[in-house]
């Protein structure tokens, strides 16, 4: 199939483009920076230099690939973990889960696009029920104050894409990444992998929060799997191992040869960070996977991030 890749130099992103283009798809991968697309023509696909929040571009490139499937991998997600940093990376992700989807859904309705694939999170799953949750579960409905965009952001992406009606539109829910090109690895620029070396990720209260993690390579062939056999609604993707934070992030410091991470009172993050840092690391729930194994026939290389961490990091 002709696939047109939103977000194609991103870390899932680069991914895909590899694993599409082995099994046989022509890839068409948006970038925001002319300075990537020789690194996306190495990797097999054709490069587009698109302004993802300009809806005339978005639709011009997309006429011009004229794509069976658009996958939106879009987040501004990168760069330093000061507070100034992430404030702007997270405004500017919302954005493009917001005006970003919207213009995409826009211009594959346009062109005939029968399959629509998006990038969705686990990290904001609601905070009622059992410590795992199933794809009948719903995003978080009230969410601390300084979580409520990125939350609303979610929700407007998964009901914008799972609600169309020309074809199927698939929302993906992930646990949270690690491995090459994510912010847990053993790159120097890996953001919280330096910050767990210099035990500046503490486990916050309790560390109560049950996390799903998913290596970036099984992640990126749950979505292959999507694109060639998915239907519509919300798929959860994540390894076989949700945990509290307390027993993962000791692991994964280990694995990184960091010393074991402090543990910080929750009313200290709280008023230093606020309030969604903290609920978190100490309400957060992991997903199932079952229904992407079972409708997609997807099998994960690393099932648990005990092997993923000594195995899937470099």
């Amino acid at each position: 199939m002709k696939i047109f890749l939103a977000g194609a130099s991103g870390a899932i992103g680069t991914q895909l483009v590899a694993q599409l283009v082995a099994r046989g798809h022509e890839v068409v991968g948006t970038t925001r920076s002319a300075g990537k697309t020789d690194a996306l023509r190495a990797l097999g696909a054709e490069p587009v230099v698109v302004d993802a929040l300009n809806p005339d571009s978005v639709a011009d490139a997309v006429a011009r690939a004229e794509p069976e499937v658009i996958v939106h991998q879009l987040t501004a997600l990168g760069g330093p973990a000061n507070f100034k940093n992430v404030k702007r990376m997270a405004a500017a992700t919302n954005r493009l889960r917001t005006e970003g989807t919207d213009h995409l859904l826009a211009a594959a309705r346009a062109v005939g696009v029968r399959r629509f694939v998006a990038q969705s999170n686990a990290m904001w799953m609601e905070r009622t029920g059992g410590p795992v949750a199933d794809e009948s579960g719903r995003i978080e409905p009230n969410p601390p104050a300084d979580a409520r965009e990125a939350v609303a952001a979610l929700r407007h992406l998964e009901t914008s894409v799972t609600g169309i009606t020309w074809g199927d539109g698939i929302a993906i829910r992930y646990g949270a990444f690690y491995g090459p090109g994510t912010g847990i690895s053993t790159a120097p620029d890996a953001v919280m992998t330096e910050q767990i070396r210099k035990r500046k990720f503490p486990i916050v209260g309790g560390g109560g929060g049950v996390w799903s993690l998913v290596h970036i390579t099984d992640a990126a062939s749950a979505t292959v799997a999507a694109v060639e056999r998915g239907t519509s609604g919300i798929y959860h993707v994540a390894d076989d191992d949700p945990e509290p934070v307390h027993v993962w992030l000791p692991e994964l410091a280990r694995a990184l040869g960091a010393g074991p991470p402090r543990r910080v009172p929750a009313w200290l993050v709280r008023a230093i960070a606020g309030k969604a840092p903290v609920n978190m690391m100490t309400q957060a729930r992991g997903i199932s996977s079952g229904k992407a194994k079972r409708e997609l026939d997807w099998t994960p290389q690393y099932p648990s991030r005990r092997t993923g961490f000594i195995e899937g990091l470099g």
